[in-house]
């Protein structure tokens, strides 16, 4: 067995991406930098090759999945969730992802609303954390966390969408978040 189709197997099995230092960690018989290697191929094998399946480095680590593409003829084979998050909670989300590190009360200012309800949901989600206090403004400040990233597939925030793309998909009005991470 090489490294590779090792290193594919693992992915594979699993359903929630697995960080390079794991897979380091539970495979020592392999020098950490031909592990590196080997996922950085499989990467670009999956990327090449046509299928529908690829790998992804997200934030928290390495993820087998389909592509976005084939989303609509999987969604009439799997049994349809309810969403994680409520409008209301992905409006705040994209705020917070495009503006962070931000406050409540920049967040309202934005959304015309109070959004306690949807921050409270986005903390208990682990969507968002608090990352501290504005004492000028005497309010609490909201960054995302790897949950985040992990759930939406992006290796860090600068994958995110252009601000007009992310209004097209849905994400609410983030009009005024240009100085972010775009």
């Amino acid at each position: 067995m090489n490294l590779k189709t090792i290193l594919e197997a693992i992915l594979f099995v699993s359903s929630k991406p697995i960080s390079f230092s794991l897979i380091a960690k539970r495979l020592p018989e392999f020098d950490p930098q031909d592990i590196k290697q080997a996922l950085d191929e499989l990467v670009k094998e999956y990327k090449e090759n046509g299928r529908p399946i690829e790998i992804v480095e997200v934030a928290t680590g390495y993820h087998m999945r389909t592509k976005k593409t084939y989303a609509t003829y999987i969604e009439r084979f799997v049994k349809k969730r309810e969403p994680i998050l409520t409008k209301s909670m992905l409006e705040t989300l994209a705020i917070v992802a495009y503006k962070q590190p931000i406050t409540k009360k920049e967040i309202d200012r934005l959304r015309g609303v109070d959004s306690s309800r949807a921050l409270k949901g986005l903390l208990e989600k682990g969507f968002i954390r608090v990352s501290g206090k504005n004492k000028a403004l005497s309010s609490t400040v909201f960054e995302t966390t790897e949950i985040f990233l992990e759930s939406f597939g992006l290796k860090s925030l600068s994958d995110l969408p252009g601000v007009s793309e992310a209004e097209e998909l849905g994400l609410g009005s983030i009009r005024g978040c240009n100085d972010g991470y775009i």
